[in-house]
Order: C-alpha cells, then sequence, then structure tokens
C-alpha cells in the first residue's frame, strides 16, 4: 500500500524491559509498543512505521528515528502531544517533521553515536541496573583509555560481530572511540565514579560495540594486552569472532545525524 505522506519522528525510550525494536512472536519489543501507541492515536487511519535500526533486548536510546508514512496530512503540535500522551512512560516522542515520500530512511546517510556506561568495585545500587553496567574488579581504567583509541579509524571486524551473512562487509570506520568519565548520565543512586565509552561511525556490525566493550573490560582486568587488541584488528587476523559479550543494559544509542 502506498501512503500519500511521509514523517520523521524522533525518540527515546528505556529499552530495559523490552526485547529489542524488531517486532517478534511471544515478546514484547519497541516496534511493537510504538505500532499500539499510533493505533490509539489514529483510532482507524492505516499507518505504517519503520524504524531507523535494530536495538538488542535492553539497549535504551536518548535519540532513535522512525519513518511513518500516513495517507492525512498531520498537524504535528497536538500529534504529538497525543502521542506522548499515549506513550508508556518508557518512551517519549521529542520531534517531528514532514519529509519527501521518496525518503528512506534505512538507506539514508546517517552518523550513529553509541554510548556504553560502566562502574567498577562494590555492586551498584539496584537502581542503576538499566543504565550502568557494573563489573565486581578493579579496572585498569588508563590502560582501557588506550585500547578504545586503538579502535578508531578503518580496520578489519571480523572478530566483533555474530552471525554475518555472506554479505556482511567487515572492514568498516570508526570516526571516535574514547573512554571518558561519565558526567552524561547521572543520578543520585549512580556510585561516585563511572565512566562511559563513546563510540561514532556510519554503521556498526552485530554486537560490534558490546564486543568491543567486553575486549577493553579483560584488558582492564589484565587479561588481555594491548597487542591483542592491534592484532584483532588486522586484515590476516583469524577471522573467528570473540565470545565475551558486554551486557546489553549499558548501551545506550546517544545520538544520530542523518542528512537532510
Amino acid at each position: 500500500m502506498k501512503y500519500s505522506f511521509s514523517y520523521l519522528i524522533r525518540l527515546q525510550f528505556l529499552g530495559f524491559r523490552f526485547s529489542g525494536w524488531q517486532k517478534q512472536t511471544n515478546a514484547k519489543t519497541l516496534h511493537d509498543m510504538v505500532d499500539k501507541t499510533l493505533s490509539f492515536v489514529f483510532e482507524d487511519t492505516s499507518f505504517k512505521t519503520i524504524g531507523i535500526g535494530r536495538t538488542d533486548a535492553k539497549v535504551s536510546a536518548n535519540q532513535y528515528c522512525i519513518q511513518l508514512f500516513v495517507d492525512t496530512l498531520i498537524e504535528e503540535d497536538s500529534f504529538m502531544k497525543s502521542l506522548n500522551s499515549n506513550f508508556s512512560l518508557d518512551f517519549k516522542a521529542i520531534s517531528m517533521r514532514k519529509v519527501d515520500r521518496s525518503f528512506n530512511i534505512i538507506k539514508a546517510s546517517k552518523l550513529k553515536e553509541y554510548h556504553y556506561y560502566f562502574s567498577f568495585g562494590e555492586k551498584n545500587h539496584p537502581f542503576a541496573a538499566p543504565f550502568l553496567v557494573n563489573i565486581e574488579e578493579n579496572l585498569n581504567v588508563n590502560r582501557m583509555i588506550k585500547g578504545a583509541k586503538l579502535f578508531e579509524g578503518e580496520h578489519y571486524f571480523h572478530k566483533y560481530c555474530t552471525k554475518p551473512s555472506e554479505q556482511t562487509i567487515f572492514k568498516r570506520v570508526i570516526d571516535s572511540c574514547e573512554i571518558v568519565t561519565n558526567d552524561i548520565l547521572t543520578a543520585s543512586f549512580f556510585p561516585e565514579d563511572s565512566y562511559v565509552l563513546k563510540v561514532k561511525g556510519k554503521g556498526f556490525l552485530r554486537y560490534q560495540i558490546r564486543l568491543m566493550m567486553a575486549t577493553l573490560f579483560e584488558l582492564g582486568k589484565g587479561n588481555l594486552d594491548i597487542q591483542f587488541i592491534e592484532s584483532s584488528l588486522k586484515e590476516d587476523n583469524d577471522q573467528k569472532f570473540l565470545r565475551n559479550i558486554a551486557p546489553a543494559s549499558g548501551l545506550q544509542l546517544y545520538a544520530i545525524e542523518l542528512d537532510k
């Protein structure tokens, strides 16, 4: 079915109680909840939504985009109010704009910034669980900071991807990758010290950032050295993916830049 109008909507969501974006049988997903909410807003009006990409179970987004197709011209201010009134507390619509019907959210050139929040040492307050991963062992953060920088630039990420297809392109570019003190996401129940891995690039492989984070954790624990990361990114790596994946709850899609 072809629709007359197309809109780009930016959302925020807490993914901790959802099984990721993609619709699944017998699972509560983010896409399902978005479409159910829109069905209340539109009542009998037909519509279609497409998300900008998949997210893993428990992953949150400070900024996520959907493309909405509909036959009715929308009055944006009142629509946004109605959408947020019907959304559960896990979701918030933050902006909306009309786009050309030919715009394709999947194929559009985009730059994504992911954050992974973590702490180490004494176990965190349980309220921090949806946002912050805690590592009980002591971590050498300075070593992790050096390791994170190694991921910047063009590398071969065979070892940082699970279940690739025959068409998967492993040679990727990461524009920036750094670990810094977390002063972005804060709460009274957070530990005194926490950190964030910031990764920016145009496209990422399945579980890539969580595999990178798990490797940096092992580096911080002293179980791996800097040379391991350097070798893992070379063209002649053994191409066997790493099996240690960091928990999903610390990962957040922080920002998306779309070509206009």
